[in-house]
């Protein structure tokens, strides 16, 4: 299952890997193993930041080492106050990956968020960066990013969005179609807690006969079936949780008042 990304048409696998609290001090080995698993199977799309520890390079040596790090989506953030150290962060987030040119940088947050888009820009224009986003993890911020995103040109938004957390709904979400702006939901399953809500509970009957195989499946098929949303970024360091997430971007997604069926069951268990 693939989405276009609106600013340039190319064409991108919607499910990535995040590796926040995954990377981190995973061995290179098992991450080399979580990342042939995922192209295999499809993904393309990896996010990191340098606020992830050691994410960055874990995610640069492993991949370099399968030999995959050129087919792979690369996408990292700057988060640092004043041109000098943002320029200086981005570089070492470069070298980290494994990369000359990359193809997504984000500003993490929106930290310094003025002054790093210019140099962000200035990477783009010189060929270094192929998109440049925006990013942020607070629900307060969403009005905010609104109205940058009416007045910037950006290529990407970030934001958390799962059925539990439904407030880019409310405004972000149109603004982002409107301005085409590629949507990234991350914490598609707020930080795990949607399958503690779930914990012993079975599938709803109508979700297995469509397909749906796990909760992993149902809650991504959710924020799949989302229509300005075009990615999403689960993050694992289990290869059998990286293959069911993987298999909720094949085959169906639910229409619009199956949807509004799911937020029900999920909110009265």
């Amino acid at each position: 299952m693939t989405a276009t990304i609106p600013s340039t048409g190319e064409v991108l696998p919607r499910i990535g890997l995040g590796t926040y609290q995954i990377f981190d001090g995973l061995e290179k080995e098992n991450a080399a193993a979580l990342l042939r698993e995922f192209y295999i199977l499809g993904g393309r799309l990896v996010d990191s930041s340098p606020m992830y520890g050691e994410a960055e390079a874990v995610t640069g040596s492993a991949s370099v080492q399968l030999g995959l790090n050129a087919q792979l989506f690369l996408a990292t953030k700057v988060w640092t106050s004043g041109r000098e150290r943002g320029v200086s962060q981005i570089k070492e987030s470069l070298r980290l990956l494994g990369r000359q040119k990359l193809e997504l940088m984000q500003i993490h947050n929106l930290v310094d968020w003025k002054t790093q888009i210019k140099t962000l820009r200035t990477y783009k224009e010189a060929g270094i960066f192929r998109y440049i986003g925006l990013t942020h993890y607070q629900v307060s911020v969403f009005g905010e990013l609104a109205r940058i995103l009416k007045n910037e040109a950006v290529d990407f938004l970030q934001v958390p969005y799962s059925i539990a957390e439904t407030s880019a709904d409310k405004r972000l979400l149109q603004v982002a179609h409107e301005r085409r702006v590629a949507v990234i939901a991350n914490e598609p399953f707020a930080q795990g807690r949607l399958f503690r809500r779930v914990k012993g509970q079975p599938l709803p009957a109508w979700a297995v006969e469509k397909g749906m195989n796990s909760w992993a499946q149902y809650f991504l098929k959710f924020i799949l079936s989302e229509p300005r949303i075009q990615f999403t970024i689960p993050a694992t360091r289990r290869l059998e949780h990286l293959r069911d997430n993987m298999s909720a971007g094949v085959g169906y997604l639910p229409d619009a008042s199956e949807r509004q069926r799911m937020l029900a069951e999920f909110r009265n268990l």
